[in-house]
């Protein structure tokens, strides 16, 4: 049982502190200082958690995390204990504790009088002790003989292949990228996730199995059918790929870019890899950010390391709350405001922001964005105010307004699968397609999503399968695809 007095004995919520701004600005390591040997406060913040009867903590998580086992486990100092019970519901509590915005800790029961526990913290840090201690590969016992394909490599393809192999069957995991990670190594800059973090798990995911074939695209390189006529069952886990676009006079100006257009290759630069001499750079340039959410963030993160000479955020709609609002009650996950470690670095935010136009210069190069404050008509529509226009300057526009979906011509032109109203692979209660033996998980099935959803759908998903491979399954299925998180 957790300390029942802890919550009262420490009532302020601590973290580690981030490295100093002026430092990080000049590398792309983690922002954040994570556990380090000696540090109490950990103990201490794992045992404000109430053990609290219905830990709505667990609602919060898709993944069901044992959330209020592990941190009495903390408190008591049992690390190798916490590590299993992290590990028996989350296959990536590495990848959850860093990128996931913790919809657990706006559940957490505390947080209705206090600030909550610091569950993602604690989280991150039995992630980083188990790495320490070393990590024992889960080699399946004996082989099934049946063999899958999982396409894409992101944490939904991830974890699927992880469960599957694990349960005996012989996986093979495709990439189009030259290197496996999808957007956690392509998307998500260094100072949010260090690379070397994918590295350590895929080498334990190798040592039980799980077979890596990186820049292999598949209905390019190897086509679908082809595919489906190799493999006893195929898991498309491609992830939603497809940017939403902001059509505007000037938006096919040089200079205006999708986010991951230059997130991309960012990435690849600061990892050594080649990359484009074209590829758009920020240094010495006036930097417009389209969208307020997480990418938009990285790139304003990349364009400070990149030596932009302004950077500016703008976001259509207002500015959120700093506190709950009545409509989002607990243990709903509100919209507040929140400062990231990018925006902690430097530029500017503005809400109520509409982008009228995209500005040129006579070489048809972008020079600045037309802008006017943001009117909420009466059928919730969000247009341009008429006189409120002005101009601001800018040689580089970067859209981060998020993703539509998965990318599926090829998908769809070779084997005639079922999309939905949205775009996406159509699939049953069980993420069976309208293709015999292909399942579909994460984003390319549910939409643009959070990275604690990616690997609980790759967990279910995984279960699916091997259910349909050999007519029962002892793999956890946390949620199916109709499953909704709980958020205001």
């Amino acid at each position: 049982m957790a300390d029942p007095r802890g919550f009262l004995k420490v009532r302020d919520r601590e973290l580690p502190p981030n490295r100093p701004v002026e430092v990080r600005l000049r590398d792309w390591k983690d922002t954040h200082a994570h556990r380090e040997d000696g540090q109490p406060y950990l103990k201490e913040q794992a045992g404000r958690c109430m053990d609290c009867g219905i830990p709505f903590c667990h609602q919060g998580c898709p993944l069901g995390n044992l959330i209020p086992e592990w941190n009495d486990l903390v408190r008591r100092g049992q690390w190798g204990d916490a590590v299993d019970r992290l590990h028996a519901t989350n296959n990536f509590p590495e990848l959850t504790g860093r990128i996931c915005p913790a919809p657990c800790e706006s559940s957490c029961v505390l947080g209705i009088s206090q600030p909550p526990v610091t569950i993602k913290n604690v989280e991150v840090s039995i992630a980083d002790v188990a790495f320490e201690q070393g990590l024992t590969p889960q080699v399946p016992a004996r082989l099934t003989g049946t063999t899958i394909a999982v396409i894409g490599s992101g944490p939904a393809g991830l974890a699927a292949a992880q469960q599957l192999t694990r349960a005996g069957h012989t996986v093979v995991v495709y990439e189009r990228d030259p290197r496996i990670g999808g957007l956690l190594r392509y998307g998500i800059p260094d100072f949010k996730l260090e690379k070397h973090v994918i590295e350590r798990r895929l080498e334990q995911m190798e040592a039980e199995g799980t077979r890596f074939r990186p820049g292999v695209e598949i209905g390019k390189d190897v086509t679908w059918d082809a595919l489906r006529r190799r493999f006893d069952a195929v898991v498309v886990a491609t992830g939603a790929t497809v940017p939403r676009d902001l059509r505007l006079p000037g938006r096919d100006l040089h200079g205006v870019h999708f986010a991951m257009d230059f997130l991309v290759p960012a990435n690849r630069a600061a990892n050594g890899e080649e990359v484009a001499a074209d590829a758009p750079h920020a240094a010495g340039k006036h930097v417009v950010v389209i969208g307020g959410g997480d990418t938009g963030s990285d790139c304003v993160g990349t364009a400070l390391r990149q030596g932009a000479a302004s950077v500016t955020t703008l976001a259509i709609g207002k500015k959120p709350p700093l506190t709950r609002p009545a409509h989002q009650p607990w243990p709903t996950d509100p919209i507040l405001f929140e400062v990231s470690t990018s925006h902690e670095e430097g530029g500017e935010r503005t809400y109520l922001a509409s982008t009228v136009d995209f500005l040129n210069d006579k070489s048809g190069a972008v020079v600045g964005l037309r802008v006017a404050e943001t009117e909420y008509q009466p059928d919730g529509r969000r247009v341009p105010k008429p006189g409120t226009e002005h101009v601001i300057r800018a040689d580089l526009v970067l859209i981060a307004m998020g993703f539509t979906g998965p990318e599926t011509a090829a998908l769809t032109d070779q084997t005639g699968i079922e999309l939905t109203d949205r775009g996406l692979v159509r699939r049953g209660d069980d993420f069976a397609t309208s293709l015999p033996g292909v399942f579909v998980a994460g984003d390319a099935g549910r939409g643009q999503s959070l990275v604690v959803w990616a690997i609980a759908e790759g967990r279910a998903v995984a279960a699916a399968v091997d259910a349909h491979l050999r007519g029962t399954t002892e793999l956890p299925a946390p949620v199916g695809p109709r499953t909704v998180a709980l958020r205001g």
